[in-house]
């Protein structure tokens, strides 16, 4: 075994060690426990509403998971002087950034698998109750949930850009999530911008806006909670764009975060 996965292995055992995972993973089990029973305050449209609150549930999820970690992670190695242990072994800045970052997104696969699952039974006790006209296209379902997990994952990278410049672990914490919330906003301004509210507005104050639009992540792509709900057919088309958005700007923000840390002072 390398030592690239010796400290992969490392950094998932120590992920699996944080309480606070566990105080989330139950929270969410308690979720998926409510969930059927929340759906029933929708008289007509249970299993629609099973389906947004199983989604809505498992976004909020990993959205928490992956800021609280991606911000957290290379703070509190730097700040208890674990990095200087490690990289006295033959482990680059690069291969530390990496590798924690692979860990995280495995586990924020694991959790999006395991509440995908629990959610597919929630689901399935909340529809019995009262069978909809139309069934759940399981297949769309599961695209949902795949598609949540990499744009937390997208974030998740942003995460470690802020935490890879940064000496504190605030500014990670607090600039992921204006992210997100930016980046779920930013195709409803661009919407807007084009239409006659846009036209209003002066040409530089266009070009800033769409300047910026272009810069931030556009989280809306990744939201396929819509076609799950009223089981709607997917785009493949749209579907592999998504994902090749996905690998260039995690890439690229990944590449930053350890061009960034390779030149960061440590001592």
């Amino acid at each position: 075994m390398s030592t690239f996965e010796n400290f992969f292995r490392l950094s998932i055992t120590s992920l699996l060690r944080d309480r606070l995972l566990y105080l989330l993973l139950s929270l969410a089990f308690l979720v998926l426990l409510l969930i059927p029973l929340f759906s029933m305050f929708s008289l007509r449209q249970v299993q629609e509403l099973s389906v947004t609150l199983s989604l809505s549930a498992l976004s909020l999820l990993l959205l928490v998971v992956a800021v609280l970690t991606g911000a957290s992670s290379l703070w509190r190695d730097v700040e208890k002087r674990y990095t200087a242990s490690v990289l006295g072994l033959p482990v680059s800045r690069g291969a530390l950034v990496v590798g924690k970052f692979l860990a995280i997104a495995t586990l924020l696969a694991a959790i999006a698998a395991l509440f995908g699952l629990g959610s597919v039974l929630a689901i399935k006790v909340a529809a019995a109750s009262y069978p909809a006209d139309i069934p759940v296209r399981w297949d769309v379902f599961a695209a949902a949930v795949c598609f949540e997990y990499l744009k937390n994952v997208m974030l998740l990278s942003l995460a470690f850009l802020f935490s890879a410049v940064s000496t504190s672990f605030y500014f990670p914490f607090l600039a992921s999530f204006a992210i997100y919330l930016a980046g779920s906003a930013s195709q409803d301004v661009f919407e807007m911008l084009s239409g006659s509210y846009g036209q209003a507005l002066l040409p530089s104050s266009r070009a800033l806006i769409k300047g910026i639009y272009y810069l931030l992540p556009n989280f809306s792509a990744f939201d396929l909670k819509t076609q799950a709900i009223y089981a709607l057919p997917l785009s493949p088309g749209t579907l592999v764009l998504t994902c090749i958005y996905f690998v260039c700007y995690t890439g690229l923000a990944l590449s930053v975060a350890v061009w960034s840390f390779s030149r960061r002072e440590l001592a």
